[in-house]
């Protein structure tokens, strides 16, 4: 079972900018797609963004398109989300996740080990 622990989140400004980093244990890290969501208070978890195995092909919320990018490090067994233009509506816990195929989906239930979260909150 791969073990994925978030680390990068915490209070921002509106306007500005965090990195979210999921490091993943295991060697099996490059096989599978992975994903990223969130959870706002008193709201159900929602799709940010997800990438491909190989990192060619990527996938994003239309909340977030222009704003955040998703990539991975196959070598470090990591994968990122940099976070620009942060705003309000942004606040919420960011989980990663790992998918249980090679490409990008959007459906929570294509994936099938999930990090704890890191809290983003983002003040107006």
């Amino acid at each position: 079972q791969v073990q994925l622990v978030e680390s990068g989140g915490g209070l921002v400004q509106a306007g500005g900018s965090l990195r979210l980093s999921c490091a993943a244990s295991g060697r099996s890290f490059s096989s599978f797609a992975m994903g990223w969501f969130r959870q706002a208070p008193g709201k159900e978890r929602e799709f940010v963004a997800s990438i491909s195995r190989n990192g060619g092909t990527t996938s994003y919320a239309d909340s977030v398109k222009g704003r955040f990018t998703i990539s991975r490090d196959n070598g470090k067994n990591t994968v990122y989300l940099q976070m620009n233009s942060l705003k309000p509506e942004d606040t919420a816990i960011y989980y990663c996740a790992r998918g249980m195929g090679v490409l990008t989906i959007r459906a929570s239930a294509g994936y099938d080990s999930w990090g704890r979260g890191t809290q983003v909150t983002v003040s107006s």
